[in-house]
């Protein structure tokens, strides 16, 4: 059996799917809630039922997409895309001077970038990212603003540069994310810019 082990989850994103697949969701997860308060003693036993319940709501997502979401490849993306590549990545300080966490490959010839909040880095201690973004790092203009270091650059220069700046061992894993461009590149490679709704180190 092949686990996975996540790095980053989106619970940002998985929520604000998963209220237009349920909009029941949010009413109903308040309600376990408050009944698994009543009965939990132990802080370890609440922080273990936070973590599979957190998993188990993105899975709900992810089923959701693949059976029934425009959810496309790395070479054929949709308004999702899924792909199992060795990436390099880190976190990291933007060039607007906000905390951030950035993906990237090359493969064939397609660059491939991928950038979210560290927030959602697991391991991340909770509110070791306080500073307040204007806009979260899941839209298009943040995201650029993250990772454009050369005034003037075009979009895909940027993310081309980004990507190509990563250091450090390249892991196997597997993702989903939203696709934020899919342009040409300034050396005829295509380039994919996307926010990961999750990342995960796989065997």
């Amino acid at each position: 059996m092949s686990f996975r082990y996540f790095v980053y989850i989106s619970d940002a994103k998985v929520e604000m799917l998963l209220q237009q697949i349920d909009p029941q969701a949010l009413r109903k997860r308040n309600t376990e809630f408050g009944v698994e308060l009543k009965v939990l003693t132990a802080k370890r036993g609440g922080e273990a039922i936070a973590g599979a319940e957190r998993t188990a709501r993105l899975e709900r997502v992810v089923r959701y997409l693949t059976d029934f979401g425009d959810l496309g490849t790395v070479e054929q993306p949709g308004q999702f895309f899924w792909g199992m590549l060795p990436l390099r990545w880190g976190p990291t300080v933007g060039a607007d001077g906000f905390p951030m966490v950035y993906f990237g490959a090359r493969t064939g010839k397609t660059v491939l970038g991928l950038g979210g909040s560290r927030a959602h880095v697991f391991g991340t201690p909770p509110g070791a990212d306080q500073q307040v973004l204007p806009i979260a790092r899941s839209m298009l203009p943040s995201l650029l603003e993250g990772i454009t270091r050369v005034e003037g650059a075009q979009a895909p220069e940027s993310v081309t540069a980004a990507t190509d700046a990563l250091r450090g061992p390249a892991q196997n894993m597997e993702f989903i994310a939203k696709r934020l461009m899919d342009e040409p590149g300034p050396e005829g490679e295509r380039v994919l810019l996307g926010s990961p709704l999750y990342v995960a180190l796989v065997d």
